[in-house]
């Protein structure tokens, strides 16, 4: 024991250790590439989505009702966000801007989940499989409602039955106050 106290230089040291994100995978740790996860993020509103995308950059094109972002975890994946009503929405409010929903990054390795919100990033924790799953269902029962809904002219179709959702077996099952919840947001 003796020997080892002058392991650390200096009352109270401690050996420096580097935290990683939670989203960065094993084989970038260990070839010493470093994700810096993004909090902040600047725009641009442009008509063409350029080729090289800045770090913490929104790039909005409304001609192409369309915004792109590397991913806010750091691992560097181009993120497209078609803007639609079936899709995302977004609000600027002449100084910052937010996306609706939340952007889920579930094709990628690093699975991030997070809100933009007044040009900040937000982070929602990890979904599960069975989570990613049903939310896909849920968007394409979402498409298909809105879709068939312009054919017959109506204006409010954006959002499946709960009837369409209780046919899915994939969805997991949920109160009926989560549902009602989650046709009001």
């Amino acid at each position: 024991m003796e020997e080892a106290n002058g392991l650390l230089s200096g009352p109270r040291k401690r050996a420096s250790q580097h935290v990683f994100v939670e989203c960065q995978y094993v084989e970038e740790r260990r070839s010493g590439f470093i994700m810096t996860p993004v909090t902040d993020l600047n725009h641009e509103f442009v008509e063409h989505i350029p080729e090289d995308l800045k770090d913490g950059t929104l790039y909005v094109s409304l001609t192409f009702a369309t915004v792109v972002h590397k991913c806010c975890c750091g691992c560097r994946n181009e993120v497209v966000t078609p803007l639609s009503p079936t899709d995302w929405k977004i609000t600027f409010d002449g100084e910052s801007v937010s996306l609706d929903p939340s952007i889920g990054n579930w094709s990628f390795d690093c699975k991030s989940h997070y809100w933009i919100e007044n040009s900040r990033v937000r982070w929602a924790r990890r979904w599960t499989r069975e989570e990613i799953d049903a939310g896909r269902t849920y968007d394409r029962l979402a498409k298909k409602r809105y879709f068939e809904g312009r054919k017959a002219g109506s204006s409010d179709s954006s959002r499946p039955l709960a009837s369409e959702l209780a046919k899915d077996k994939t969805r997991p099952k949920s109160s009926l106050w989560s549902e009602l919840k989650a046709w009001w947001s």
